[in-house]
């Protein structure tokens, strides 16, 4: 039996260290159950993508965006793989996060309150 494919959280860790303005000034808001109570974890892999923060728990991935990624087929792609697999995924753009974090964070706390747990990460 092989194990675990090792690129992805090799990856993973080097995205952690080479983070976006954007992306360090969200996770220093989210990080340590911030919001509620909510742990966020960052660059997560799931399916074979690289989650910018993800909360287990309710299932929503939080990704934060440049201007490369405006209007992106791929992007879509992504999101609908991820919504099938129960995830719910918040776009903001850099600009939004650097300029209006509360908006980003109220937008946030609300998704967080409306998601039921995941059946089976429930206590």
């Amino acid at each position: 039996m092989r194990g675990h494919n090792e690129k992805p959280i090799r990856i993973a860790r080097r995205l952690r260290s080479d983070q976006t303005d954007a992306e360090t000034v969200l996770w220093n808001r989210i990080r340590n159950r911030r919001i509620d109570g909510n742990k966020f974890v960052r660059q997560e892999p799931i399916i074979g993508y690289i989650c910018d923060f993800v909360c287990r728990e309710k299932r929503i991935v939080v990704e934060v965006d440049g201007g490369q990624h405006n209007e992106s087929a791929t992007d879509a792609i992504r999101d609908e793989r991820l919504g099938e697999k129960g995830y719910k995924v918040l776009r903001f753009w850099n600009n939004d996060v650097l300029g209006n974090i509360e908006g980003v964070l109220t937008v946030i706390q609300s998704e967080l309150a409306e998601a039921a747990p995941h059946p089976t990460l429930s206590p």
